[in-house]
């Protein structure tokens, strides 16, 4: 008899058209740690008092679809994911030329200075990573990551190369080439997309499959060890399943084969400056669940959707109070968490920026080692973003290299 088994099994998933259409051309394979998918239903039991004393049963009430999708994470593998969870189809910015630039060192960063022209005119903003090129600029300012800590004025960015390698101080060079490098996502302030995916999954040890259908991203955990592969987590709710001997989804484009990330090729800033973190854990809560149940129903007939809130936390070693005192403060900072792939000058990555958190905690643990204290964070929605200013309108932005 064959038994199925999970290195035998395949995962694709689509966009659907709507609430009650379920996918079909389109789809693509999904990479995964695991996908837990199960039909849940309510139950009841009987209270019933009768004279042979036992139970007179259960019944099933109205049933869903629950669980999680669990990954590793790698440029462009869940951008299916994340515009769903984000409420926002990713969006490409526009490529600058023709720019002339002045590249001088900035303390420990560098700035980049245009001639004319203005940065937040043409959409560069805080958390973004760029990439200059044409011109006659030196070998070591061109093809490679600069990661956006700040958007100084119209004129002046001060970056950070991803890999911390050094860069060359010159110009102004003319003729220069600007690029956001793949796409951004982000928390829009209107127009929010409401989509509903179909996975489904193939048994190929036994010809079966389960489509799942009108799933929504509830939330999604990320992790980032200074040792190890980031992770990511993407708790799922649906509203029905099928099982089937034949396949649904069709012939769905292979997965992306881009390598996973590692935030030891990455950086964190915290309002606008690289800080020493020693893990991170952001939580993205889109607020999703079932819709009430109908009398004359055993299925839910939509998914509610709640605000999305954004929390999580970071360590860093005790060297200075610097964080400290923006937790006593109260004062609202920037976060911005970069992963990479390699040390390459153009590695691909993926990029987290929250334009407006609070820090509410600095607990520190003891003993004979270095002392870590872990700094807990709420995000909140940056009201003064938008067009022409550094931040978007939103509560987080994230960019990917690789998304299409």
């Amino acid at each position: 008899m064959a038994v199925a088994q999970g290195i035998s099994t395949t995962v694709s998933r689509v966009a659907q058209s709507g609430l009650g259409s379920p996918g079909s051309a389109g789809s693509a394979l999904a990479r995964r740690v695991q996908l837990a998918l199960n039909k849940q239903s309510d139950t009841y039991q009987s209270q019933e008092i009768v004279s042979h004393q036992q139970s007179t049963g259960a019944t099933e009430g109205p049933s869903g679809i629950q669980g999680s999708l669990n990954g590793e994470m790698s440029a462009g593998t869940y951008q299916i994911e994340m515009e769903t969870l984000l409420r926002k189809a990713a969006a490409g910015t526009a490529a600058i030329t023709g720019a002339g630039l002045t590249i001088a060192t900035s303390g420990s960063n560098y700035s980049v200075t245009r001639s004319a022209g203005s940065w937040l005119s043409d959409g560069i903003k805080v958390g973004d990573v760029v990439r200059l090129s044409v011109g006659s600029l030196d070998a070591a300012n061109i093809a490679r990551n600069l990661l956006v800590l700040d958007v100084v004025s119209a004129t002046v960015l001060t970056v950070a190369p991803l890999n911390s390698g050094a860069m060359t101080p010159e110009g102004p060079v003319t003729g220069c080439t600007i690029t956001v490098v793949g796409k951004k996502v982000w928390v829009p302030s209107t127009g929010h997309l409401n989509r509903y995916l179909s996975y489904e999954k193939k048994y190929t040890d036994l010809t079966r499959y389960e489509l799942f259908t009108d799933v929504k991203v509830g939330s999604a955990d990320i992790a980032i060890p200074a040792t190890g592969i980031s992770t990511v987590n993407f708790a799922l709710m649906g509203l029905s399943r099928a099982l089937s001997g034949s396949e649904t989804l069709t012939s769905p484009t292979a997965e992306t084969s881009s390598s996973v990330l590692a935030a030891v090729q990455g950086k964190v800033a915290v309002n606008g400056a690289v800080t020493t973190v020693t893990n991170v854990q952001v939580n993205i809560n889109g607020n999703v669940s079932l819709a009430e149940a109908e009398i004359g129903s055993n299925s839910r007939s939509d998914l509610q959707r709640g605000r999305v809130q954004v929390s999580g936390s970071f360590a860093a070693k005790f060297s200075a109070v610097t964080l400290q005192t923006l937790r006593d403060a109260q004062t609202v900072v920037t976060l911005i968490f970069v992963l990479a792939d390699s040390a390459s000058n153009t590695a691909e990555f993926v990029s987290i920026c929250l334009p407006a958190c609070k820090l509410f905690s600095d607990d520190a643990d003891d003993g004979e080692k270095e002392i870590i204290r872990t700094y807990t964070f709420t995000a909140q929605y940056y009201g003064s973003g938008g067009s022409g200013v550094k931040h978007n309108a939103t509560i987080c932005q994230l960019q990917d290299s690789l998304f299409a």
